[in-house]
């Protein structure tokens, strides 16, 4: 099998020894053309069947209050209709900050954003005042929208339109000559352009505003389209258990969307409900969907609910501890337990798909459409083959642009050939799996040796005397000190 790039390919592990790479085994991403100016909700449109969906778009898991699909596009169409004609102070090119609670209005100002070619900066509404005014300096929002409750974090003088106000929810309600046929872009905005500012860590610790493009979320989209034709039967309820202004939720909420399905949301007041109320919810909605992150795993595998109508899970955030996972295959033997792995500024990087990938118990799941990864020694700089572990370094259209205003955290995240360094020490074994082995920042060095936190909290994790384990460098590193100084002693 040769690949795109020249070379043969291995059919089995997607390893070109020529290139020194590994390539999706997935099907190619029918993408639109990247010089057509297209964005992000007017693709998500396309891949909408029509007549739409009698089902609910969104629907609270606390109140049942739910937004047909017809009642969605007509609220988006009236919004950005709203923001075209400037009934609101913002415009193309310019940045929004949006510091609001997970509500079904949400995803309308997101898409309606999107669409008239403004980038969504969300941001968590539980920072402090000091911390959403570092935000705002750093993504270069001109406007915010919030809810009465947050609007006070909100630094002096940056106009404000509330999400609880009657000028807003009028504005939902007004389709300013809009019809159901009308396009939802003018088709000014280049998929180049910026769709959204979120904010990460990356590999430093320091707060950074990671910008992604239309062209990353129209590839995400048009890759898990491809992977729902594939896998999903019938009307399907997602539990949205991320919170909107997470890149989690964010991604989900908007890739839900695209795929015509029931985005089950969990608002304020499902949240305060904690686990129980979450499952309960999902009880009672009969979703058929969970993303999750291991601890959430584990605490719906000791719960007494049932979940009937559930399908698959797909777990992500964190590597996935054995033993947790085969306690859910046994709790739940007719679920399909999914591991993803992504980050913000890498989009969505792998993914299990079927049920005979959900047996690879360990792995992330294959590398998803469209991506291309080199794994390096994190040493000498050599490129690695099967089964060998170093830094994964990815190139895909899902990939950030950059970090907003940080010229020089941006070269240090790439390569001189483009490749985005992830920062994550991972092999790729020989059926194309990738595993997630830890953080490099977090590597434990003791005299010659790297030794890996997650080796150790899974060792810990599987005495059946240990619910949980949390290894840290700094404990461990005065652990080792202790030892050398004092090795008579017991540690």
């Amino acid at each position: 099998m040769s690949s795109a790039h020249g070379g043969a390919m291995d059919a089995r592990s997607g390893y070109c020894a020529t290139t020194k790479s590994f390539r999706s085994l997935r099907p190619p991403l029918p993408l639109p053309p990247a010089d057509v100016p297209l964005t992000f909700p007017a693709f998500a449109l396309s891949l909408l069947p029509y007549p739409l969906p009698a089902h609910p778009a969104l629907l609270d898991a606390a109140t049942g209050e739910s937004v047909s699909y017809p009642a969605f596009l007509s609220q988006v169409r009236a919004l950005a209709a709203a923001l075209r004609s400037r009934a609101l102070p913002v415009g193309r090119g310019d940045v929004a900050f949006v510091l609001a609670p997970t509500r079904l209005d949400v995803p309308v100002l997101y898409f309606a954003l999107l669409a008239v070619g403004v980038a969504v900066s969300p941001a968590n509404p539980a920072l402090t005042a000091g911390e959403v005014s570092r935000l705002v300096s750093l993504s270069g929002a001109s406007v915010a929208f919030a809810v009465s409750s947050t609007a006070a974090k909100l630094p002096a003088g940056l106009p404000t339109v509330l999400l609880d106000s009657p000028h807003f929810r009028s504005l939902l309600n007004n389709d300013q000559g809009e019809n159901e046929s009308a396009p939802l872009d003018a088709g000014a905005v280049r998929q180049s352009a910026t769709a959204t500012i979120q904010y990460s860590s990356g590999t430093s610790g320091r707060v950074k505003a990671v910008a992604l493009s239309h062209r990353s979320f129209i590839a995400m989209g048009a890759g898990l389209h491809a992977q729902h034709v594939k896998s999903r039967k019938g009307v399907e309820r997602n539990l949205m258990s991320a919170p909107m202004f997470h890149s989690m939720g964010f991604s989900s909420v908007l890739n839900g969307l695209a795929q015509g399905l029931t985005m089950v949301v969990i608002t304020a007041a499902a949240a305060r409900a904690g686990l129980r109320g979450m499952l309960e919810a999902a009880e009672r909605w009969e979703v058929t969907e969970i993303m999750a992150a291991p601890p959430l795993l584990l605490g719906i595998t000791k719960d007494r609910c049932r979940l009937k109508s559930l399908v698959r899970v797909v777990c992500g955030g964190a590597p996935l501890p054995t033993s947790v996972a085969e306690q859910f295959r046994r709790r739940f033997p007719h679920v399909d337990l999914r591991t993803g792995y992504g980050s913000t500024e890498a989009g969505v990087v792998s993914v299990m798909v079927d049920r005979d990938e959900c047996s690879h118990v360990g792995s992330a799941g294959r590398i998803f459409h469209g991506i291309e990864a080199k794994i390096i020694d994190i040493v000498t700089g050599e490129h690695l083959s099967i089964g060998q572990k170093g830094e994964l370094c990815l190139r895909s259209p899902f990939i950030m642009t950059g970090y907003v205003g940080d010229d020089e955290a941006t070269a240090a995240a790439f390569d001189s050939e483009s490749w985005l360094k992830t920062g994550d020490l991972c092999y790729i074994d020989q059926d194309g799996f990738l595993f997630v082995v830890d953080r490099l920042k977090e590597l434990i060095k003791y005299k010659a040796y790297q030794v890996a936190p997650v080796e150790l909290e899974l060792i810990l994790q599987s005495l059946p005397e240990i619910v949980d384990a949390a290894v840290m460098p700094e404990f461990a590193d005065i652990l080792t000190k202790r030892r050398e100084r004092y090795p008579w002693r017991s540690w």
